[in-house]
């Protein structure tokens, strides 16, 4: 991954959120997208920092090619699930997702309602009392 100065003291201080991030595959580059690496105050005084900005990552030839074949084919999507430090090296752990089916969103969803009205079920036994 290729980063500023104040990304990689700000990293170390362990100030990365990678919500809502993920890796754009383009012209034969990986991206990482939407991951945002806060500022620290002390490190950045003299640079303007853009905390949510495009960071190139760096893969090798074979690794982008088995990347592009998952997600062209198979409908993969590549994000970014961790940083993690090897030696003096940032690294960022790529893995491949597949989307929830619309039959596993409406599992999860009456799941998810039923939880909602047996706690709320307990929450108002407990005020009868």
């Amino acid at each position: 991954m290729v980063l500023a100065g104040w990304e990689v003291k700000s990293l170390r201080a362990g100030k990365a959120q990678l919500v809502d991030s993920y890796v754009l595959l383009k012209d034969g580059e990986a991206w990482l997208l939407g991951s945002h690496i806060t500022p620290l105050t002390t490190a950045s005084t003299h640079v303007i920092a853009d905390p949510v900005r495009t960071r190139k990552l760096l893969l090798n030839k074979r690794e982008l090619e088995k990347l592009f074949a998952a997600v062209q084919q198979k409908g993969y999507a590549c994000v970014c699930t961790s940083f993690y430090w090897s030696k003096h090296l940032i690294k960022c752990e790529i893995a491949l997702g597949k989307g929830k089916k619309e039959y596993d969103k409406r599992d999860t969803e009456r799941e998810r309602d039923a939880g909602r009205e047996l706690q709320r079920a307990v929450r108002n036994k407990g005020k009868e009392e």
